[in-house]
């Protein structure tokens, strides 16, 4: 058992635990992030976490007066109203007050769900989030931005809530199939695009240790990128500055989500938008030929796609005026000027975001 990493982060949010053997020993840490007045759990799963559901269910059993398990769809299904309601009806039949507590258990479309419920329910109970993939652990988990999808968009509705703490457990990652242990890294390398290139010497440097989460260099990363987070979102909690910095490659990234019914995984779709920021930037004189060139190689390693249907533009075009990411009608884009100083790239020219959309057509 290796040595559990906390941290925190002034302006409300929950200490984050990194290490191993976390989720068997959670009785012992949820005491200290929820208070001792909590009495009631409710523990919300993916159906492919059942078994560590159940088994947490049996350790927190005895020592809260009811805890309750609810299972939701898988991916981006369970981001839905619908779902949502079912929660909000098991809340409302136990009697969930305000000195109650809601577990999210899963990836990041578990715990963008899970917060939101927390946030929504009595305007607001505390959430522990307890993420099972890269993904979730390096992005959505923490930060406190909550949501779910709509028919005309992703995460359109919404809320800001803190959790009252983050348990990232590395075991649970040894049983994820590679293609979801890699696509989740395109956060971590987002990370390293706009602050924290080491990520990227790490990958480069050893992309098999990178991606193993039993090695130092895996450890090193998720640790990295959580602490950037940290950072941002406690001086811009509603993305009224800096926050909006991680929202590189999430403008066309979102899009390509949307367009393919939510079949693309989310790293998978923002690995494509931050080539696509990489060309906006070199087409538009910020960004070097050799940094933009970066992006792809970084990726490729990880084995994340670079490229997307060149016939999609103008569905593509259309999603994106529509995004959270624009103000009014005017699209906005995170580029960089180099590596580790993102900008906003406010209404760009039509030709100039076509001709980005040429350099990553497959």
């Amino acid at each position: 058992m290796t040595a559990t990493t906390t941290l925190t982060a002034p302006g409300g949010h929950g200490p984050v635990l990194i290490g191993t053997g976390l989720i068997e020993r959670l009785d012992e840490h949820l005491p200290a992030l929820v208070g001792d007045k909590v009495e009631q759990l409710l523990i919300v799963h993916q159906p492919t976490l059942r078994e560590i559901a159940e088994q947490l269910h049996l350790r927190l059993g005895g020592k809260y007066r009811r805890v309750l398990l609810a299972e939701i769809p898988d991916a981006e299904s369970g981001k839905r109203v619908e779902v949502a309601e079912f929660l909000w009806g098991i809340l409302g039949q136990a009697d969930f007050t305000r000195s109650d507590a809601i577990i999210s258990l899963g990836g990041g479309a578990c715990t963008d769900l899970g917060g939101w419920i927390a946030a929504s329910w009595l305007r607001g109970v505390k959430v522990v989030q307890v993420p099972t993939t890269v993904l979730a652990m390096a992005d959505a988990a923490v930060g406190g931005k909550t949501g779910i999808n709509t028919n005309e968009g992703k995460n359109l509705v919404g809320a800001f809530h803190l959790p009252a703490g983050v348990v990232c457990d590395l075991d649970v990652l040894a049983s994820l199939p590679r293609n979801e242990l890699v696509t989740g890294f395109a956060e971590a390398v987002k990370i390293g695009f706009i602050a924290e290139p080491e990520i990227l010497d790490l990958i480069e440097a050893d992309p098999e240790r990178a991606t193993d989460p039993t090695t130092p260099e895996f450890r090193r990363i998720l640790e990295l990128a959580i602490e950037f987070k940290l950072q941002v979102t406690s001086n811009d909690l509603t993305e009224q500055g800096g926050r909006e910095m991680l929202n590189y490659g999430h403008t066309l990234g979102h899009a390509i989500e949307h367009t393919e019914r939510y079949q693309w995984r989310h790293g998978a779709a923002v690995s494509v938008g931050m080539v696509y920021a990489a060309e906006l930037g070199r087409l538009s004189g910020r960004l070097s030929d050799a940094e933009a060139d970066r992006h792809r190689r970084v990726l490729e390693l990880l084995g994340l796609p670079t490229g997307y249907p060149g016939n999609r533009w103008p569905q593509l075009h259309s999603v994106m005026a529509r995004d959270k990411k624009s103000r009014g009608s005017l699209l906005r884009f995170v580029v960089l000027d180099a590596i580790g100083q993102p900008t906003i790239m406010t209404a760009p020219d039509d030709a100039l975001l076509f001709a980005a959309y040429e350099g990553v057509s497959a």
